[in-house]
C-alpha cells in the first residue's frame, strides 16, 4: 500500500482533512511527551472501478488505496523528531497543509498569515533533520574508512557529500540527480526532504474560485518558487467547505459542488494527486467476483503486476489478457471486444498502461 503522511503547522487544518478523507473521527493525541501517529486508509477516486461495478454488478468493489498518516503537530522543531516515528519515516510522499485562509478566530502559530512563509519554514526543518543524518553517517564512513578503504565506502561517502552541499544549500533531496543504484544506496536513510512532498493550499470560502487550479492558488499564496522544484505537486482546499459537504447527502452534496464550479470534493483531489505525485497508476480486473484497481509504479511489466494480484500469478505467468477500458465500456461486455480482436495478448515484458483491464493466463 502507499503511504503518505501529513505535515503541517498547528491550526492548518491538517488533521481536518485527514479525518475527512480516512473517515477518522479522533485526532490524534500525543501521549507521555512521546509523538504518536494516527494511520488511515484513504480511497482513491476512480470512476472506472464504478462503471466497471455497474457492468458487472460484482459481489465486492475494490478500489485502490493510499494510507495516510496524521501526527499531533511537533511545532517548529519536531522535523527530527518525525524520523522517530515509523509511519513518518516510511512515508513515500509528504502532504504538507499550509494555511491561507484568514479567519481571525483561529489562531495561528506566527504573528501573520504567510503561506509561502510558512511552507519555507517546514522545509528547513526537513533539512536540518536529513543534514544531522547526513552528517552522522559521515562521521561513521570517515571511521570505516580509517580501518581500510574500500571501493563501496568511498562511493557512498562521495554520495553523502553531495547529499550533504544539496542540504547545506537549503536544496531539498527530492531534486538531487541520482542514478538507480545511488536512490538505492540512500533508501535505508529514509531522509524526509526526498520524499515527493504536496502542498494542500487551506483557502478561505472567500477564494472558492482558486479551488479548481492548484497552481492559481499557490501562485496567489506566494508559493510559486515552489513548484519550480522536483517532486512538488499543489492542491487547493478549503476545509471549511470539505466539513459542509462532509455533512451532506450525495444528491445534496453533488448540488453543492456544482453551484461552486467543482466535480469532486477537494479531498479527492488531494487523494488523486498524491497518487499521481508517487507515480503510481491503476490497472483493472473485472469479474463477477470483484471489480478492483490495482496500484502499481508507472512503467511496471505484466508479470511483476500480476504478482501484485497473487505471487503465483506471477511465478506460473504465460500471457496477458488486455483491454482498453474505454474500449471494453464502449463495447459493454468482453465477449464482445473478443470479437472484435480488442482483447490483446501480452508477454511479461509488457508494460502496463493506466486502465488496462487485465485477465492473467497462468500455469500452477
Amino acid at each position: 500500500m502507499l503511504r503518505t503522511a501529513l505535515i503541517g503547522f498547528p491550526s492548518s487544518g491538517k488533521t481536518t482533512l485527514f479525518q475527512l478523507m480516512t473517515s477518522q473521527h479522533e485526532a490524534p493525541k500525543a501521549g507521555h511527551g512521546k509523538l504518536e501517529a494516527v494511520v488511515g486508509v484513504a480511497r482513491v477516486p476512480d470512476a472506472r472501478v464504478d462503471r466497471l461495478t455497474e457492468l458487472y454488478a460484482p459481489k465486492k468493489k475494490t478500489p485502490a488505496t493510499v494510507e495516510f498518516a496524521d501526527l499531533a503537530g511537533p511545532g517548529r522543531s519536531g522535523a527530527q523528531a518525525l524520523l522517530d516515528v515509523a509511519p513518518y519515516r516510511n512515508a513515500d510522499a509528504l502532504v504538507h497543509v499550509v494555511r491561507a485562509f484568514r479567519d481571525p478566530t483561529v489562531t495561528h502559530h506566527a504573528e501573520a498569515i504567510d503561506p509561502a512563509a510558512d511552507a519555507q519554514a517546514m522545509e528547513d526543518e526537513l533539512l536540518l533533520a536529513d543534514l544531522a543524518v547526513v552528517e552522522k553517517r559521515l562521521e561513521r564512513i570517515d571511521r570505516d574508512m580509517k580501518k581500510g578503504r574500500t571501493t563501496e565506502l568511498e562511493r557512498e561517502r562521495a554520495l553523502i557529500l553531495r547529499c550533504a552541499e544539496s542540504l547545506e544549500n537549503g536544496l531539498p533531496l527530492r531534486g538531487l540527480t541520482m542514478s538507480d543504484d545511488e536512490r538505492k544506496t540512500l533508501r535505508g536513510f529514509q531522509f524526509l526532504s526526498a520524499k515527493p512532498l504536496l502542498l494542500v493550499v487551506n483557502v478561505d470560502e472567500a477564494d472558492t474560485a482558486l479551488l479548481a487550479d492548484g497552481r492559481r492558488a499557490a501562485e496567489a499564496a506566494g508559493l510559486a518558487a515552489f513548484l519550480a522544484r522536483a517532486g512538488t505537486g499543489v492542491v487547493a482546499v478549503c476545509a471549511k467547505i470539505e466539513l459542509e459537504i462532509g455533512q451532506l447527502d450525495e444528491a445534496d452534496a453533488r448540488a453543492f459542488l456544482a453551484d461552486l464550479g467543482l466535480a469532486e470534493p477537494g479531498v479527492n483531489r488531494v487523494i488523486r494527486t498524491t497518487y499521481d505525485l508517487l507515480g503510481y497508476i491503476s490497472f483493472l480486473t473485472a469479474g463477477d467476483d470483484e471489480c478492483r484497481a490495482w496500484s502499481i509504479p508507472r512503467g511496471t511489466h505484466a508479470q511483476a503486476a500480476a504478482g501484485e494480484i497473487h505471487s503465483d500469478l506471477a511465478r506460473g505467468f504465460i500471457r496477458a489478457e488486455v483491454v482498453a477500458y474505454d474500449r471494453l465500456v464502449a463495447r459493454g461486455a468482453m465477449q464482445a471486444c473478443r470479437d472484435h480482436g480488442e482483447v490483446r495478448l501480452e508477454g511479461k515484458e509488457y508494460v502496463v498502461a493506466d486502465g488496462d483491464i487485465i485477465t492473467v493466463r497462468f500455469a500452477t
